[in-house]
C-alpha cells in the first residue's frame, strides 16, 4: 500500500470522535487532534513536494504515544503502522539515491 494511502487512511479515522475503549487506551480528544494533524502535516507536504521530501520527515510518533502513556489498541496500531511506512519510504529512498 501506498505512504500516502496510509496516511489519508490515518487522518480519516484519527478524524472520527473516540470511542471508550480509545479513552481507556489513554487517549484523548487532544492528543486524536494532535496526531491526526502531525499526520496530516506530513501528508500534505509529501503531496505537495513529492515523495522524496520522505528522506527529511523525522517521525516519532512512537516516542509520543509512549510518553503520553497511550496503551496498545486500533488508533495506537494506526498510528505505529503511519511511523513504520514513514520510516521504510525513508530507508527506500535513501537506498534509491546510492
Amino acid at each position: 500500500m501506498q505512504v500516502l494511502t496510509v496516511l489519508d487512511e490515518a487522518v480519516a479515522v484519527l478524524k472520527a470522535p473516540l470511542g471508550e475503549e480509545d479513552r481507556a487506551q489513554g487517549w484523548t480528544d487532544d492528543l486524536r487532534r494532535e496526531v491526526q494533524e502531525e499526520i496530516s502535516r506530513d501528508r500534505s507536504e509529501l503531496r505537495r513536494h513529492g515523495m522524496g521530501l520522505v528522506r527529511y520527515l523525522r517521525p516519532r510518533l512512537d516516542e509520543w504515544m509512549e510518553y503520553e502513556g497511550v496503551r496498545p489498541g486500533r488508533l495506537r496500531d494506526l498510528v505505529s503502522d503511519v511511523q513504520r511506512r514513514l520510516v521504510d519510504a525513508r530507508s527506500e529512498a535513501r537506498d534509491g539515491d546510492r
